[in-house]
């Protein structure tokens, strides 16, 4: 495909990118960072975790997302008693009383499996894990003596973060499988507060989905385009230069003059973040450059998903995991204040 072309082609599905963000708004109130972010994350092709309390509407921004997308979606509710067979099969009796076999939520849709909810991961024991991060990361599974292919999946998990009892954590090494963790917070704004409270429309998730246009984007094309917009827009040498410090800096904050309130720098971090995630940093970077309609990254679009990128995947020493949240917020801030930006990109 010429230049020209591409850019025709860059320039249609960006307006079908904002139309779908603008769709999502019209359901889900006060969340337009989250559904920028999760946007990102779509055309970023990479999987998500999605932070936040109970009640908050995760379910619906997802099922909003979906309908906007097209293709199937699929949901699964950890339990600590969930095996890993019980996202590929499901068993019950039939009619005539024998047992029957179905396929599970991760097979049911086949290829047109396009979004993937996985309610409460850390609920789930860690077999359930592996097998979800395996299928995350080669998109198939054998069963039923073939292979299932997967290509158009996003996953998006969620965890229980306010219960601690017959949960597993998800580990560090896992952690870092999933491109973004969003925050999805209860708008701080009296006026949304009080139209997500008294407002019946918000009452009613399915009646609020189906006000989502269907298939703004074609979820089987994702992939194809994802790969154009990733060759097209362009990094130059200062901006990588930069991206190397910011890396760095989550690996030796003391080099860099970091200091946090309460914290002996020295010993926070244990691990900082992996070459993966710093890959997935420029990815998510280019794809927001690209919805801004600039044709190279400028260090405003590694501000913009740095934190959702990075902060899951540091690992901070025993002392400190209790406090991960917080201080994975205030590092990645220190980060970004801290590291001198190029005048020049």
């Amino acid at each position: 495909m010429d230049t020209a072309s591409t850019e025709v082609q860059l320039a249609d599905w960006r307006n079908h990118a904002i139309k779908l963000e603008n769709e999502v708004k019209k359901v889900i109130v006060g969340q337009d960072k989250a559904i920028r972010q999760m946007n990102i994350a779509i055309f970023a092709r990479g999987h998500v975790l999605l932070e936040g309390g109970v009640g908050v509407g995760k379910t619906t921004l997802l099922q909003s997302f979906a309908r906007g997308i097209g293709g199937a979606y699929e949901r699964i509710e950890g339990t600590v008693d969930l095996m890993p067979n019980d996202l590929v099969y499901h068993t019950y009796l039939g009619p005539d009383g024998r047992p029957q076999i179905d396929e599970g939520p991760l097979l049911r849709a086949g290829e047109n499996l396009s979004v993937f909810f996985f309610n409460e991961i850390n609920r789930a024991r860690p077999q359930v894990h592996a097998l979800m991060l395996r299928v995350m990361a080669e998109r198939n599974l054998h069963a039923f003596k073939k292979e299932y292919r997967l290509p158009h999946m996003t996953v998006f998990a969620d965890r229980n973060q306010v219960e601690k009892n017959e949960t597993f954590e998800i580990p560090s090494a896992a952690r870092d499988r999933f491109m973004m963790e969003i925050p999805i917070d209860i708008p701080e704004d009296r006026e949304l507060r009080k139209s997500l409270v008294f407002n019946t429309k918000f009452q009613h998730a399915e009646n609020l989905t189906k006000q989502v246009e269907e298939n703004i984007l074609q979820f089987d094309q994702l992939n194809h385009f994802s790969e154009t917009l990733q060759n097209h827009i362009q990094s130059t040498n200062v901006i990588e230069e930069y991206v190397l410090d910011l890396w760095e800096a989550t690996q030796n904050p003391v080099k860099y003059g970091i200091k946090l309130d309460n914290v002996d720098v020295h010993r926070l971090i244990h691990a900082g973040a992996s070459p993966r995630g710093m890959g997935m940093l420029l990815k998510a970077a280019r794809v927001h450059a690209w919805l801004m309609n600039r044709d190279s990254v400028f260090p405003e679009d590694i501000h913009a998903v740095f934190h959702e990128i990075i902060a899951h995947r540091l690992v901070f020493n025993s002392m400190y995991e209790s406090r991960r949240t917080s201080l994975a917020r205030e590092l990645t801030s220190h980060i970004l204040s801290t590291v001198a930006v190029p005048a020049k990109s």
